[in-house]
């Protein structure tokens, strides 16, 4: 009986549901798995018991990087764990964006701000400013030129929490195309769905924001597939990834850019793509074995 953990964390009033959980872990106890759901910070675990430790909710990590980060290093020490340990440190940082870029492929125009560089901000267009390491839309706004003082504002408050910021046009595409979430398990394409702009004009960076409005089932095009592709074959290493999402917009000319790359602990909407849950269990039981 193979045994499997999925590893969450633990619930508080910023962290948002994870309507996958349940259910997938019916599903693989039903297959015949002895499976869980586990929080990745608590001390009373047994990592070592499990076949295969399955990173999957543990949306609390962006607060908490460095700690999360030194975890999956001695979890994956352990045992088998997925997406592995040096796939999630590169991940937690979207910096990664800078590399894929460099490696030519096509992403959204990304520059970084650390703690003490020059609070430069564009004065010709529409901007968003959110953190490197993140999730849920979390430390996100979206700016115009005008809103210079509000953004400066946001920086620093980010630079005192230990946050390196990033400065992005935004990207009207996303008000027609909308943003695509393309799900990768086990290195094919599982399913992939769309949703609708995030950040709302005006919207405070520090207020909670629903990370995927209007979020339907989508049949991706082909060139959001090849994109998608094109961006996974580009993680240092070419690891095993057990699962991906990556997720894609329009820039100016409708051309397909990646917005980021989910390494780490991407929602993967089954509840919406009920279909693909057998799927997931049969690659999950697969890699349990080894």
């Amino acid at each position: 009986m193979p045994r499997i953990a999925l590893v969450t964390c633990r619930p508080g009033p910023d962290i948002s549901e994870d309507r996958d959980l349940p259910g997938l872990v019916r599903a693989l106890r039903e297959a015949g798995a002895e499976a869980s759901a586990e929080v990745w910070d608590d001390d009373g675990v047994d990592w070592a018991r499990f076949d295969l430790v399955v990173i999957r909710s543990t949306w609390d990590y962006s607060w908490r990087s460095a700690e999360f980060t030194a975890w999956a290093e001695r979890c994956g020490a352990l045992t088998r764990l997925a997406n592995p340990a040096d796939v999630v440190r590169w991940n937690t940082d979207k910096r990664y964006l800078g590399d894929l870029a460099k490696a030519g492929v096509p992403v959204v125009d990304t520059r970084y701000i650390a703690a003490g560089d020059p609070l430069d901000l564009p004065d010709d267009r529409e901007y968003v400013v959110k953190p490197t390491s993140g999730a849920g839309a979390r430390f996100a706004a979206r700016y115009t030129p005008d809103e210079h003082d509000t953004a400066v504002r946001q920086l620093r408050r980010m630079h005192a929490e230990g946050f390196t910021a990033m400065v992005q046009p935004y990207m009207r595409g996303i008000e027609t195309a909308g943003e695509r979430a393309l799900q990768f398990f086990g290195g094919n394409l599982l399913h992939a769905s769309r949703k609708g702009p995030v950040l709302a004009p005006g919207t405070p960076y520090d207020q909670r924001k629903v990370a995927h409005p209007g979020l339907t089932d989508w049949t991706p095009s082909l060139a959001d597939t090849a994109l998608a592709r094109r961006a996974l074959a580009f993680v240092p290493g070419r690891p095993e990834l057990l699962y991906a999402r990556v997720d894609v917009v329009d820039d100016e000319d409708g051309q397909p850019r990646v917005m980021e790359l989910e390494l780490v602990e991407p929602n993967l909407f089954l509840w919406l793509h009920p279909e693909s849950v057998p799927r997931v269990v049969e690659e999950l039981l697969k890699n349990a074995a080894g």
